[in-house]
């Protein structure tokens, strides 16, 4: 996940649990510790020892037979010196030959954002139902069909400070490599591979799917698996950021209006009718072509703040006189508030067509949580700890850390935020290898990653990374948009293929 800036951001994280470091513990006498588990020490605060368990799922039309694994694999400095451990959960299919099976590593993002969402929310054996969830929700998971362990093993990763994923070592210098985006690349890149090593998975075609910054993450993690030895063969990027650069340039900047247009537009239909993605290609024409234009006339040309406003005014469904005196200009902390506002309702930046009530309807400005993010905290976070504890038998005493600010507050972006983009790292990936297969996938009312950003980025790139290589589908929802079934049917399909792509694809 991305998470949203200043107030909001803050609302967000109100209720976030502080990250707990090494916490001590008595070391067990070896002659009761259990073969193969680690020392525990009161120095290093060392997670349980990995727990593997036969499971199995039952569907309407199939039973799945899988081993699961809690644990954690360690990483150290150049040194030798214990530096953290990461926490992981791994379902592997024994029935089949590892050296023809897929094995797939699942990120999300935030910086700060466990793999939770990706692994209870679509890919996982298990999901909890996201529609119409409230924080004092049951959280029982349920049998997922749409799991993509039917066509690959699954690992799902947490970055330190998210999850059970810890600090060992202490300092900020410490803290600084792995919060950072080129030290966090460097660490989850070493876990990939200390885990595939560790497993035996050296044949096992790779693949990395990660949502939002977890997205950003996988070219960069492809780019830097290949210098350790170790290629990719595909990427799955879940309602993922390309470019950076594109959130930095201000009001004066057309296209961040001309990238939000289509979402906003997407949401107002929602209204009135189903989701459907043909119906979005007139609006983006407009945004891309006549928007664009009158928007580089600028505010000083009246005839065309004049078109622009009544168009917009039309396609987001919000009061005329507003958006004239916006010029046409629409932000999105405006859209999903003014929206419902005579309804004393709040929309979600991460999904749009959800809304929760404004607790000060009645103010110039109002802070709220999100109607998406802040909801599933609770039930999301209880699950997971169920899911360890009571399936897995992997239990760790310290709070799990669904979504932690204090790793996104302090995120070391170099030389800012809006210097990085892996449009480059995209290019060099596909050019490299022709087995590479790329999906990117986007909800259509995600006002937090835009899907006609990515679709205008991608429109630039080279020939060779053709629509079958390097493909955008848009479904209906948000940010998460795999909470609808419909469209967690059609991202299984759509990764199906990409997996059958690069299978059938002959090897060097």
């Amino acid at each position: 996940m991305i998470t949203v800036p200043s107030r909001l951001l803050a609302a967000l994280s109100a209720g976030t649990l502080a990250l707990t470091f090494a916490t001590a513990c008595f070391a067990e006498p070896a002659a009761r510790r259990p073969e193969g588990a680690k020392e525990q020490t009161a120095e290093a605060g060392r997670l349980p020892a990995d727990v593997a368990t036969d499971q199995s799922v039952e569907f309407s039309d199939r039973t799945l037979r899988f081993k699961a694994t809690a644990g954690s694999i360690p990483i150290n400095n150049g040194e030798g010196k214990l530096q953290a451990e990461i926490a992981f959960t791994a379902y592997v299919r024994p029935d089949m030959e590892a050296a023809n099976r897929p094995l797939t590593f699942v990120f999300n993002g935030g910086p700060g954002a466990s793999s939770a969402y990706m692994q209870l929310g679509a890919l996982g054996p298990w999901r909890l139902p996201l529609d119409n969830i409230t924080p004092s929700t049951t959280p029982v998971f349920i049998p997922n069909p749409e799991t993509w362990l039917d066509f690959t093993d699954l690992v799902f990763v947490d970055p330190v400070g998210t999850g059970y994923s810890r600090f060992i070592a202490t300092g900020d210098d410490v803290r600084k490599h792995f919060w950072s985006v080129d030290g966090d690349i460097d660490v989850l890149a070493t876990f990939m591979r200390k885990w595939i090593e560790k497993n035996g998975r050296q044949a096992s075609s790779k693949f990395i799917a990660g949502e939002s910054y977890g997205g950003f993450r996988a070219p960069k993690l492809a780019l830097k698996l290949n210098e350790q030895g170790v290629a990719a063969s595909g990427l799955i990027l879940v309602s993922a950021v390309l470019d950076f650069g594109w959130r930095g340039n201000g009001r004066h900047s057309p296209f961040a209006w001309v990238s939000r247009l289509p979402s906003m537009a997407a949401a107002q239909r929602e209204a009135k009718a189903p989701f459907d993605r043909a119906a979005l290609r007139e609006v983006e024409r407009y945004a891309a072509g006549e928007y664009l234009q009158d928007l580089t006339r600028g505010e000083r040309d009246s005839a065309a703040v004049e078109r622009i406003s009544a168009r917009v005014a039309q396609l987001t469904g919000l009061d005329p006189v507003l958006v004239r005196r916006l010029a046409g200009r629409v932000d999105t902390r405006t859209f999903i508030r003014e929206r419902n506002r005579d309804r004393g309702l709040v929309a979600s930046m991460y999904d749009a067509t959800i809304t929760g009530i404004d607790p000060e309807p009645t103010s110039a400005s109002s802070h709220y949580d999100d109607p998406v993010l802040s909801v599933i905290r609770a039930p999301l976070s209880s699950a997971m700890t169920d899911l360890y504890a009571r399936v897995l038998k992997w239990r760790v005493e310290e709070p799990y850390q669904l979504l932690n600010n204090r790793v996104n507050s302090r995120w070391d972006w170099g030389g800012g935020r809006s210097t990085h983009e892996v449009v480059g790292e995209l290019r060099a990936l596909l050019a490299a290898d022709p087995r590479m297969r790329v999906l990117v996938t986007h909800g259509a009312t995600d006002l937090v990653t835009p899907y006609f950003e990515t679709q205008l980025i991608l429109d630039q790139m080279p020939s060779f990374a053709s629509p079958e290589r390097l493909k955008l589908s848009v479904y209906g929802g948000g940010h998460m948009y795999y909470a609808r079934d419909a469209s967690r049917r059609a991202l299984r399909e759509d990764a199906k293929e990409l997996y059958r792509a690069v299978e059938q694809t002959p090897r060097g």
